[in-house]
């Protein structure tokens, strides 16, 4: 079973900073998932749409310059990072879940993406883009039609896994709390992979690992992992 570090390892350290994703690469991670959404220049690693849970500022990002935001403190005196620094630090090291949270537009999220495929610093198979946003994932596959995507869902529906096969989708992302052995078998039958977020008790991970998940989204990967060696 994969081990994703949520928001990198933002058990130890602040959520969505350098430090929380070098900490996940060191924790050999299978995977780091990342939130991404748009300020007035630039994509910036940030889950709130506004600033006052996990940095010093006020109001919402997407009212800034990354000039302007870039003198914040996101924790432990660390700066939003750009998705443009993510992709210096990870290179190909470990596959990025990069789940869009408040994207005004995909020109710029394309445009940043293949900019740092062309140069060699990210490759195609370490992407995997997830997102609540059902249709802004169709439009992305559409775009970019070797792109993985991952369809983020926090309930059961009635036809389980069907949403995501008609996006297209390589995997579908589910919470902890709302997926069965049922789902996970038409997910798999329809051959998606399923992971569940935000995992960190133990006795959530057997579970999971019981019924046939592919992976688990953690606060804390290095403990994780090393749960799962046992």
């Amino acid at each position: 079973m994969k081990v994703f570090a949520h928001r990198g390892a933002s058990g130890t350290y602040p959520e969505n900073t350098l430090p929380a994703i070098a900490a996940a690469l060191e924790a050999n991670a299978d995977g780091i998932e990342l939130d991404i959404q748009s300020c007035l220049d630039d994509l910036v690693v940030l889950h709130d749409s506004w600033l006052d849970r996990t940095t010093s500022g006020q109001g919402k990002v997407s009212e800034f310059t990354y000039q302007q935001l870039a003198l914040l403190d996101a924790g432990d005196g660390n700066p939003i990072p750009t998705l443009d620094s993510v992709f210096a630090l990870v290179k190909q090291q470990t596959m990025l879940n990069l789940e869009l949270k408040h994207v005004g537009e995909l020109r710029g999220f394309i445009a940043c993406l293949e900019r740092n495929l062309e140069s060699g610093l990210i490759n195609q198979q370490q992407l995997l883009v997830s997102s609540f946003n059902h249709p802004m994932l169709k439009a992305l596959k559409q775009q970019l039609p070797w792109l993985k995507i991952g369809a983020l869902t926090a309930s059961i529906p009635l036809d389980h896994a069907a949403f995501a096969s008609q996006l297209d989708a390589y995997s579908v992302h589910v919470d902890k709390d709302f997926v069965s052995a049922e789902f996970i078998a038409d997910a798999k039958q329809r051959g998606l992979k399923v992971y569940a977020y935000t995992v960190d008790k133990q006795k959530d991970i057997d579970y999971l690992k019981a019924i046939g998940v592919d992976g688990i989204f953690s606060n804390y990967p290095c403990q994780t992992k090393m749960y799962l060696s046992i």
